[in-house]
């Protein structure tokens, strides 16, 4: 799927001089990038829907003690 960004211009040098000391493209960095970061943004933005659910009311916690427990792996 073809895509366009405006990256800001000391970004973009950097790339272009990877892109240019390795001979690949500045596609492929921008696409390991992405490829690489996605889930860790992901989990980053349903973290924080989780928190302000619970500030909200929305959502209860347990307190990690009745998890281990629940679980086992308390000592």
């Amino acid at each position: 799927m073809p895509m366009s960004l405006r990256l800001p211009g000391d970004v973009e040098a950097r790339l272009k001089k990877l892109a240019d000391l390795t001979g690949r493209s500045k596609t492929y960095y921008a696409t390991e990038a992405i490829c690489e970061h996605i889930e860790d943004l992901e989990d980053y933005y349903l973290a924080e829907q989780r928190l302000a659910d619970i500030r909200a009311g929305r959502t209860e916690t347990v307190p990690l003690e009745d998890v281990l427990r629940e679980y086992g792996l308390a000592d």
